[in-house]
């Protein structure tokens, strides 16, 4: 069975996104980004929902040929690229970026690609997110909380239907006094 991991950086009053969809709330931290490069050599697929797709898509296919680009954002866009994706929407009619698309169920599929062998999966998109949240599917959390308040936007926990106890695994702080907190699912 594949392990689910849902993280993303996210602010102290719990958004990932402010009002608007403004995600300028975040200081640029190399180690920080490093970090997450580090994370995401290790999965081998990603899940997303359509409007971070939209998002990724619109810059990481090229993200190693912008100007300034750092080594490690070098390697993040190719490893963007070459990395299998899913994604689900029923209002877009295409993909590219060596991805699919799946426009019907999206719990059945992330079901059926759980109890599949291979390497871990990473959910993205507070709604894809919060529907596999609520169906019990993910193992793991990478919360990644930076210091600001933004007041209001997309929060990174939807509402449940009951209880889910983690065990914390992992504490880690960056510059600018960002702080990574990974718990398990208790199962």
């Amino acid at each position: 069975m594949r392990k689910l991991i849902y993280g993303m950086n996210l602010t102290l009053d719990g958004y990932i996104s402010a009002p608007g969809d403004d995600l300028g709330w975040g200081e640029p931290n190399d180690e920080l980004f490093q970090w997450w490069l580090d994370q995401e050599r290790v999965i081998s697929l990603f899940l997303y929902g359509r409007q971070l797709w939209e998002n990724m898509s619109a810059y990481w296919p090229t993200g190693d040929q912008q100007p300034g680009a750092t080594p490690a954002q070098i390697e993040f866009a190719r490893n963007w690229r070459d990395t299998p994706k899913v994604v689900f929407s029923s209002t877009i009619d295409k993909v590219d970026w060596n991805a699919r698309l799946v426009t019907g169920d999206a719990i059945a599929e992330i079901t059926r690609l759980k109890a599949e062998d291979g390497g871990p999966m990473r959910v993205g998109g507070a709604t894809l997110a919060g529907a596999a949240m609520r169906a019990g599917l993910i193992d793991e959390y990478e919360i990644v909380t930076h210091p600001v308040l933004v007041g209001g936007g997309t929060p990174f926990f939807s509402a449940l239907d009951g209880w889910v106890n983690l065990n914390l695994v992992e504490t880690r702080t960056f510059p600018g006094g960002v702080i990574l907190t990974r718990y398990e699912t208790k199962r």
